[in-house]
């Protein structure tokens, strides 16, 4: 699978992504309480939760890679959102930096829940605005199209607007708050779970 979108790549995520895949998620295990991960991880450690996405089947791993290189300007939109939590990147992003990804993954073990999945996207810091979660998650929707799956569901720690509103957009509706669920930061965070219908 590949998409073009002007200076964005959507992509199957592959074994040389790893590091930069890590490093995006080890921001969100040090900076927010989007990822309930409490130790940043290794590539290494990594490795397994990436092979457990193939290029093909319900389980997925879609990456967004910059194309060309993008100059900072007013015209490009914001370099960082309010979760972003890090510094503005420099003049330019360097070509084929990675803006982000979305995974599907199995719901639960056990096999009943096989036509489920979750589902979940995260943004690189400095690509915040560019509506690259919603080029992600339209990507995997229409890989998901074909395969057998039911229903996608999506936990959003609380608060989590910018989340709210991309799962909104994709048909997700809300279906429940697991209240206190997790402990990060010295404070406990509620969950709310949405849910898609698929095929």
């Amino acid at each position: 699978m590949l998409q073009q979108h002007g200076e964005v790549q959507v992509r199957a995520g592959v074994e040389a992504d790893l590091p930069a895949l890590t490093d995006l998620y080890n921001h969100y295990i040090r900076e927010t309480s989007i990822t309930f991960d409490l130790e940043p991880f290794t590539p290494d450690q990594r490795r397994p939760w990436l092979l457990s996405h193939p290029q093909d089947g319900p389980h997925r791993l879609l990456v967004a890679q910059e194309t060309t290189e993008r100059m900072k300007n007013p015209h490009n939109g914001p370099t960082h959102g309010p979760s972003a939590g890090s510094t503005a990147p420099g003049p330019s992003q360097p070509a084929g930096a990675l803006l982000g990804y979305a995974t599907s993954s199995a719901f639960r073990p056990k096999a009943a829940y096989a036509p489920s999945v979750e589902v979940t996207v995260y943004c690189a810091p400095h690509a915040a605005g560019r509506g690259i979660g919603t080029l992600l998650y339209k990507a995997l929707f229409e890989a998901l199209a074909d395969e057998d799956v039911h229903r996608a569901y999506a936990g959003i720690a609380q608060p989590n607007e910018a989340s709210h509103r991309l799962h909104t957009r994709f048909g997700f509706r809300h279906i429940g708050t697991f209240t206190e669920v997790g402990r990060k930061f010295g404070r406990y965070w509620d969950v709310a779970w949405y849910q898609k219908d698929l095929g």
